[in-house]
């Protein structure tokens, strides 16, 4: 079993980033269901991931929303939906 990136300090930059353990939002609702080759690819990219947000190279805002709105939410399980098919 392959353990979530997790840390509990959720915040989602302007590019649906979190902060906290610099997942996507598709990455973040994807896990639960997601198999031990998805879950290896997502932690691959955490660590290039925070280098290049230290770095600034997402978008011109860093500015972070404290919580997941539910609208994101939806979305991201839409989106994952329809990659399932």
């Amino acid at each position: 079993m392959i353990h979530s990136p997790c840390v509990a300090k959720c915040g989602l930059n302007d590019d649906d980033i979190c902060m906290g353990c610099y997942r996507t939002i598709d990455e973040i609702v994807g896990w639960s269901a997601g198999d031990d080759v998805f879950k290896t690819q997502v932690w691959e990219k955490l660590a290039q991931r925070k280098t290049e947000l230290s770095r600034g190279e997402f978008s011109e805002s860093n500015s972070i929303s404290i919580s997941i709105s539910r609208q994101k939410w939806l979305e991201a399980e839409a989106r994952i939906a329809l990659n399932e098919r």
